[in-house]
């Protein structure tokens, strides 16, 4: 257990560690989606993890955990609820998977270190994260097409990529995490989302969550 203050002066420190300049690995056969559920009534926090074939979409690896939670709910800080639980079920995983999708933020965050930052900080894999929500920064809405995106910009810089993935649907928000960039992010996201809104690493990680281990 830590206290917020000392949870903000981690954060701070290990953001220094972020590599936004990697394009990433030349080839990617495999990405994890990484999510987390909060059982109903229960003080406890389940971390997913589901490995998919890039060229196939099939799943090739999955873990699950439950954890007791360890830090409160503080908006900017859910890595620290979410890390120990992702960190587990990663940890069970047989493949290494060559990039880590996590459904949040990485750049797009107040100290521009999010859930998708914290982790590549801590595994050394490229991640990024993809959110169903805006959080921080402005952004004009992209064009209706498939593929459209325009910039998240805290000030003048940018963060993040709102991305169209369905044509005429609402856009989901790409952020750097570690070792990955944010094109390449955004070119991966539309291969994984053949027919939904959502990459399906994901949307497996999500339901996978959503059930006990």
């Amino acid at each position: 257990m830590i206290t917020i203050e000392e949870a903000e002066a981690e954060q701070e420190r290990l953001r220094t560690l972020a590599d936004l300049t990697d394009p990433g690995p030349a080839q990617v056969m495999t990405v994890a989606g990484l999510d987390v559920g909060y059982p109903p009534g229960s003080d406890e926090v389940t971390g997913a993890v589901v490995v998919m074939d890039v060229a196939t979409l099939e799943v090739v690896d999955r873990a699950v955990v439950r954890e007791p939670v360890s830090f409160p709910y503080v908006p900017g800080l859910f890595a620290f609820r979410e890390i120990p639980p992702l960190l587990t079920a990663l940890s069970r995983l047989t493949i290494t998977p060559d990039v880590l999708l996590c459904d949040g933020y990485g750049t797009a965050h107040p100290r521009r270190f999010g859930l998708a930052s914290h982790l590549g900080v801590l595994t050394g894999l490229p991640a990024f994260g993809v959110a169903k929500t805006a959080f921080v920064g402005t952004h004009d809405l992209p064009g209706p097409a498939r593929g459209a995106h325009t910039p998240i910009l805290l000030g003048t810089e940018e963060v993040g990529r709102a991305l169209r993935t369905r044509d005429a649907v609402k856009p989901v928000y790409v952020s750097q995490g570690h070792r990955f960039a944010l094109g390449r992010a955004c070119d991966l996201v539309l291969t994984l989302t053949p027919r939904f809104r959502l990459p399906e690493p994901l949307r497996h990680a999500d339901q996978l969550s959503r059930t006990r281990p």
